[in-house]
């Protein structure tokens, strides 16, 4: 006989593709950070992959004159996203009745993106043609715009592209209050590595055409803190969890190659390096998450997710770079990426047990994104998408569990540190798979 289906299990079936809530969002929010593992009752245990299909395509601006920030569509992009897969672990147990402990995997921040094709984001074969009269204005754009024309010619047919990638290890102890073991406060610390690498290419990038940087990884450290309530006897469970920032000290490369240029023509003249190797700081954002769920009759789960970054606070902000975009109008310079906005997050579902060991699930979500204009390098808006998800009982305590996601992708102009819009997205969408095998057992 197949186990049957306690309703206090069925919000498994609901997180059958959760590890994907937040792909291609707001700023680099990848995998949500979700902590709902921990929740499970005795002893429990994930493995859960990701896969992201996203179609991100829009046009350039033919407007190359980076003096001028008027917006005039030119061509298309071509599909700009990269296929983007991650995985999530996590195990928890609990030591007695009052205190539980769990290890959680994931891969929380990341972007993966690739400018091809015919347009301003590919190093152009034929530079001085779209220059125009820029090229020949008197001095300083004069040389600025011969320096242009030169570094597309040594980069013709390269691309923009970029690549971040993230993994988190978080260790959780929890400890039951009250005397029904009702509340729960738990917390642990988050080990985190990123790194990344950035190529920017094409007439849309002006002066900066040819940058490149590479950020070695680095490890660094930060916490998790959070209170939980439980009813077991009507399901509901209420979880608020906080993470801290995590401040990374990391080894750049970088290459400007007008740098030199630059720094020439300048009022008054300075002496910058075309190569650059030195350290900066990132801080990745801090995050709430609210995870909430609640029996609705005895075969139906309702479940609540809210999630809030402050995509506002973050910057990238290169060393080499920063210094180069140095003038007497932007005396701090100027960031690689930065957000206008905060994100929030929301995801609502229903799970519904159909047979002993079947159960089923769907969800709808919005995600406000960070902001439009936003980088050129994720030209996303947030989204709004539908789920469906199930999970199926294999045996007592083992279970694989499957989903997928349509996502409709919100309009975005794709924007330079100095302000000039260089590209318009609309009409986009992607979709998301997810594959988990569970273990619980008491």
């Amino acid at each position: 006989m197949r186990p049957t289906f306690h309703l206090k299990t069925l919000a498994v079936a609901i997180a059958a593709f959760s590890a994907a809530s937040i792909a291609s969002a707001a700023g680099l929010d990848r995998s949500g950070q979700d902590v709902t593992a921990f929740f499970q009752d005795g002893t429990y245990a994930e493995a859960v992959y990701t896969y992201i299909d996203a179609d991100v395509s829009g046009y350039d601006s033919s407007n190359n004159n980076p003096f001028d920030n008027d917006y005039v569509r030119g061509n298309k992009t071509g599909d700009i996203a990269e296929d983007y897969d991650f995985f999530r672990y996590g195990v928890k147990t609990d030591v007695n009745d009052t205190f539980s402990v769990g290890l959680l995997y994931d891969e929380p921040f990341g972007a993966s993106a690739e400018y091809t094709g015919d347009n301003n984001f590919v190093a152009n074969t034929n530079p001085a043609d779209s220059l125009g009269e820029f090229a020949n204005d008197p001095a300083p754009s004069g040389p600025l715009g011969n320096a242009i024309v030169g570094a597309e010619a040594g980069n013709a047919g390269e691309n923009t592209k970029v690549e971040v990638r993230s993994q988190s290890l978080t260790g959780l102890l929890g400890m039951k209050l009250g005397a029904n073991k009702n509340f729960q406060v738990y917390g642990g610390p988050v080990a985190q590595r990123i790194e990344s690498n950035t190529k920017l290419r094409g007439l849309a990038y002006g002066p900066a055409t040819g940058y490149t940087s590479n950020s070695n990884p680095d490890m660094d450290y930060g916490y998790i803190a959070g209170i939980s309530f439980s009813k077991p006897e009507i399901a509901l469970k209420a979880a608020l969890t906080y993470r801290s920032e995590i401040d990374h000290d990391i080894d750049i490369n970088e290459t400007y190659p007008l740098a030199p240029t630059i720094g020439a023509i300048g009022t008054p003249p300075r002496v910058l390096l075309a190569n650059q190797t030195s350290r900066y700081e990132i801080t990745t954002p801090k995050s709430v998450n609210f995870d909430f769920q609640t029996g609705v009759n005895p075969t139906t789960l309702a479940t609540a997710k809210v999630r809030w970054v402050p995509w506002s606070d973050f910057v990238i902000t290169p060393p080499l770079y920063n210094e180069v975009s140095k003038n007497a109008a932007r005396p701090d310079g100027l960031n690689l990426v930065d957000y206008d906005d905060d994100q929030w997050q929301v995801e609502l579902g229903l799970a519904k047990r159909l047979a002993q060991a079947l159960a089923v699930s769907g969800t709808v979500g919005w995600d406000s994104g960070a902001g439009d204009p936003t980088t050129s390098l994720g030209p996303i808006e947030g989204y709004y998408s539908v789920g469906l998800g199930a999970k199926y009982n294999v045996t007592p305590e083992w279970a694989v569990s499957a989903g997928g996601k349509y996502l409709w992708f919100g309009d975005a102009q794709g924007r330079l540190p100095t302000g000039k819009i260089v590209a318009d997205f609309e009409d986009n969408d992607g979709f998301i798979a997810g594959v988990k095998l569970s273990y619980q057992g008491k």
